[in-house]
């Protein structure tokens, strides 16, 4: 773990630091805090960067399901199996975010302004 936590460490190091980041005397000038991996919560982050992956495409395809289903592309009993895969991967992300002590709500990433990644 330890070596992720130093990976990543060295990866933040070279992003950009946000307007927000610059210290107040250091406004105005190059010098800005740089983000900080802490080893204690690298897993966790990385766990929620995921599962705010796998929820953004979990509702894409709930809606590409929806679009297909108010279409009439499926037969019923493609739509009944369908229905129940996203249930049940429903109820894994919401397993998983409790296992990591998540909520769904926590893999809302707000992108500034262009708003929040997922719908409300």
């Amino acid at each position: 773990m330890r070596e992720v936590a130093e990976a990543a460490d060295r990866a933040f190091s070279l992003l950009p630091a946000r307007p927000d980041d610059l210290s107040p005397a250091g406004r105005g000038s190059s010098v800005a805090r740089r983000l900080r991996a802490d080893p204690d919560t690298v897993e966790r982050d990385l766990v929620k960067l995921v599962l705010t992956i796998v929820e953004l495409l979990r509702q894409l395809m709930e809606r590409q399901a929806l679009h297909r289903v108010d279409e009439g592309d499926l037969t019923e009993e493609q739509e009944e199996r369908l229905g129940l895969t996203l249930m049940l991967l429903h109820d894994r992300m919401a397993e998983l975010c409790d296992r990591y002590g998540l909520t769904l709500a926590d893999l809302n990433l707000d992108l500034g302004p262009l708003g929040t990644l997922l719908p409300p």
